[in-house]
């Protein structure tokens, strides 16, 4: 991931894991108070055929995808999925943020995801992020921070 690409994103996808919400919610939040577009699934998509097309939809209509690395997303069919759309999908050159909630084995998602700038959030969700809306060119305000 490249620093000198700070566009402003049309809109960012949030691939996670259902069982992350909690955190997800919280930085789409913190992303959305900061004037960052942002798409993630609020419901349990497993198994509910009328999320693949929206999904596929909202991949789409995005610029930037940011993927939460965790134990659960990384054993995550959906979350695979998705990273792979954006990976073999040439608008999403340089466009893919890796940001690590918990330590996981990363390449049992995808062995490329090692090569990216990763933001972690493990010791500091205001140094993620504040690291994370860098990317973007954007200065991050706590007060945004929504418990």
């Amino acid at each position: 991931m490249r620093r000198s690409l700070r566009l402003s994103p049309k809109s960012v996808f949030l691939s996670h894991s259902s069982k992350d919400r909690a955190f997800v919610e919280k930085l789409a939040n913190v992303l959305a108070s900061h004037r960052i577009p942002v798409w993630y699934s609020r419901v349990d998509i497993q198994g509910a055929k009328q999320w693949h097309d929206e999904i596929g939809r909202a991949l789409k209509n995005s610029d930037w995808l940011v993927v939460v690395l965790s134990p659960n997303s990384v054993k995550s069919p959906w979350v695979k999925h998705e990273v792979l759309f954006a990976l073999r999908s040439a608008k999403f050159n340089n466009r893919i943020v890796p940001v690590l909630l918990k330590d996981c084995k990363i390449d049992d998602l995808s062995w490329t995801l090692e090569n990216f700038q990763i933001v972690s959030f493990i010791k500091s969700f205001s140094d993620g992020c504040r690291n994370l809306l860098k990317v973007w060119g954007r200065v991050y305000d706590p007060k945004f921070i929504h418990d």
